[in-house]
């Protein structure tokens, strides 16, 4: 069973070794640290850079031009605001060039709060990025889906942004999604791939025999069934959404759980499909509540399925405050919780039509 990030260090091996990837890049992603979360440890095409998110983006970008196949860290979200100008010419130049250029690069970057971050490493960045058009977006909740969605990534022609939950990052996948050609015993993988606390200079991971699978990118997945209520969710919050699902069948209420997983292109028949099942939608996700994603959502919901709802519409989104707070209490309180989700949904089910 490996964790997300063991699985994320496990795709760019596949990248480098078979997929064309020349070049993984960001601060602290070379050794001997191998990323602050470790997803880099022991790729062969990984180097540091200074702590300069705009010369990273650039980098990458110019990269991509010249032939290459980038992979780069920003090495938390909350960085990548001031790079916002060039990702929109990394986003624009296909389009711009009437076809005769692209950027195909990756960039990866952790978001959102549940690590006690504070107000500089829990910020969100998927409202952000759905800003951005020329870009592909994805975000998984597991493992399985980090490996194939990061596949599909480095594969894509276009640029892609993979968005990684921290939160779930060391949260290991469940019986039964094993990523391909890795071994299911979780210690194991670790002698093989992690590295050793200490001196790391003459330590080379072993990898496994890993087959490639890809996950394409613009397809959700309905995580949990039901007919009750429709959560629309990605990234760290499936997992509290399938748990409140879980405790409100003693109440009656079955809750059907669709994990988005790519924010741009998204999956709109998925999304109607469930909607015409169920007849209310809850949207849910970390980002300040204005101008939020779900709300894009909510909006073509409401313009397009209006007589398939039985209830308004609801977003269960982050607080529109300027950061999120080191406290627990102040933590949880400014970010959707299992909580306030089960209370969300609940809410919907028991509206009247």
């Amino acid at each position: 069973m490996a964790t997300m990030i063991q699985a994320i260090r496990m795709a760019l091996h596949v990248g480098e070794s078979r997929l064309g990837v020349t070049d993984i890049f960001g601060e602290d992603v070379g050794a001997p640290l191998g990323g602050v979360f470790t997803g880099t440890q022991g790729l062969e095409t990984t180097w540091n850079t200074p702590l300069d998110e705009r010369g990273i983006v650039g980098t990458a970008i110019g990269l991509a031009l010249a032939g290459r196949k980038p992979v780069a860290e920003i090495q938390f979200c909350d960085y990548a605001f001031n790079t916002i100008d060039l990702l929109k010419v990394a986003g624009n130049t296909y389009w711009s060039t009437g076809g005769d250029w692209n950027v195909p690069l990756v960039m990866m970057t952790p978001v959102g709060a549940g690590i006690r971050g504070s107000i500089y490493h829990s910020h969100s960045f998927d409202a952000q990025a759905t800003r951005i058009p020329g870009w592909k977006i994805v975000m998984p909740s597991t493992p399985l889906d980090a490996y194939g969605l990061l596949l599909s990534a480095i594969q894509d022609p276009n640029p892609v942004m993979f968005l990684m939950p921290k939160a779930l990052l060391r949260v290991k996948s469940k019986p039964g999604e094993d990523i391909p050609g890795a071994p299911d015993d979780d210690k194991r993988l670790a002698q093989m791939i992690d590295a050793p606390l200490g001196d790391r200079s003459a330590w080379k991971p072993e990898w496994p025999a890993l087959e490639e699978m890809y996950i394409p990118i613009g397809k959700a997945k309905v995580a949990r069934e039901g007919t009750g209520v429709t959560v629309l969710t990605y990234g760290r919050n499936v997992p509290m959404a399938l748990a409140a699902a879980e405790e409100l069948v003693a109440e009656g209420v079955d809750t059907e759980v669709v994990d988005l997983r790519s924010l741009h292109p998204y999956d709109w028949e998925a999304i109607t499909a469930s909607v015409r099942k169920t007849n209310r939608v809850l949207c849910v996700n970390e980002d300040t509540e204005i101008t939020n994603f779900g709300e894009h959502l909510i909006r073509r919901i409401s313009e397009e399925l209006f007589y398939e709802l039985h209830a308004p519409p609801k977003l269960l989104a982050g607080a529109h405050i300027p950061g999120i707070g080191l406290a627990d209490n102040l933590e949880m309180a400014s970010v959707p919780q299992m909580s306030t989700i089960k209370s969300a949904i609940a809410e919907l089910a028991q509206h009247e039509p």
